[in-house]
């Protein structure tokens, strides 16, 4: 499987797995072309009778585009699909019948009577599984790695095309970047500061605990939670920084012509405002909200927006490993910092 822009495919995360579907705003909208082009291909080239773009809500799979199926969604606890989201490689049942997670499923006893079941995990960017690419047929089959190999291709085209859907505009809860958004704007600020030698450093970095918060309040609370810490963030930074909101409670600031300890300064000065804010849930219970931070600079112009996240995502793993609530910087082996040899 192609690893996700932000690391290793994040198993066990539902609220963030589920944030991170809500992100994309697909759920129950029109046909779109582009998906049912996929299921179209998936269902000649691999001549199965019935497959889906499964999406996998809190309680229902719902299908974005689908083939031979006569109903839009069906409850989650007898989805297949629910099934494979829980691993990174994809799911193969050759009969389900045999299968005992399967065998007095409902949708194997009664209509549409499936046997055979293959599907690919749909990974975002930040590592969710957010539902499948999945086929399925009426007759016990097995499926070839070739057929696997073109099931897990027409995937990443399903999240190429979730990705795009928002890349244009900005995230709808807090009004920064989308994430493809900033990480075009990272790169394009990258080959700008190569010409110029200016200097460049980005910070990853979440809100401490959110799941926590959501579980024990819910997601109203968790969204008033977020875009209260996005508002601190702008009114701390200076004009030219670029926010951008990349998973379900991580974001990242691009400093433009900003040398590390500023970059590093500004990311301190954010955390000491969010740890300082102060919000109260429904039961009058005062929320403490905290937040961790990775700062990466930009030391060599040869570095790709990947590889600069990457170093940043490092940090910011050290900061949470630490201890949360602080600020970590990616540690640069055997290299400089431009402009400062």
């Amino acid at each position: 499987m192609e690893a996700p822009l932000l690391g290793k495919v994040k198993l066990g995360d539902e609220t963030g797995r589920l944030a991170a579907l809500r992100r994309y705003q697909v759920l129950d909208t029109e046909v779109e072309r582009p998906f049912e082009t996929v299921v179209s291909l998936v269902e000649d080239i691999l001549e199965v009778p019935i497959c889906a773009v499964s999406l996998v809500d809190a309680d229902r799979q719902w299908f974005k585009a689908k083939r031979g199926l006569a109903v839009c969604e069906t409850e989650r606890d007898i989805a297949f699909c629910s099934y494979a989201i829980e691993q990174e490689e994809p799911m193969v049942v050759p009969d389900a019948t045999e299968d005992p997670r399967f065998s007095a499923n409902p949708l194997v006893t009664g209509d549409p009577h499936l046997r055979a079941y293959v599907g690919v995990p749909l990974v975002s960017p930040d590592g969710y599984q957010v539902g499948t690419l999945c086929a399925m047929d009426v007759r016990p089959r097995d499926f070839s790695d070739h057929e696997l190999k073109i099931l897990r291709k027409f995937a990443r085209l399903v999240v190429d095309e979730l990705e795009l859907r928002i890349q244009a505009g900005s995230d709808q809860l807090t009004g920064v970047m989308a994430r493809r958004h900033w990480v075009s704007m990272v790169k394009e600020e990258i080959q700008r500061a190569a010409r110029n030698s200016n200097l460049l450093c980005i910070a990853l970095f979440d809100i401490d605990r959110f799941k926590r918060i959501n579980d024990a309040y819910g997601h109203a609370v968790g969204d008033q939670v977020i875009r209260n810490v996005i508002a601190t963030c702008k009114h701390e930074l200076r004009a030219g920084s670029k926010l951008g909101r990349i998973g379900g409670e991580e974001f990242a600031i691009l400093f433009t012509e900003c040398a590390l300890d500023q970059a590093v300064v500004a990311a301190e000065r954010c955390r000491r405002a969010i740890e300082r804010l102060t919000l109260t849930a429904p039961d009058g219970e005062d929320i403490e909200i905290t937040a961790s931070f990775g700062v990466a600079p930009l030391f060599s112009y040869a570095l790709s927006p990947d590889e600069l996240i990457e170093l940043a995502d490092r940090a910011l793993y050290q900061a949470k490993s630490g201890g949360r609530n602080r600020v970590e910087v990616g540690q640069v082996v055997n290299t400089f910092y431009p402009g400062t040899a």
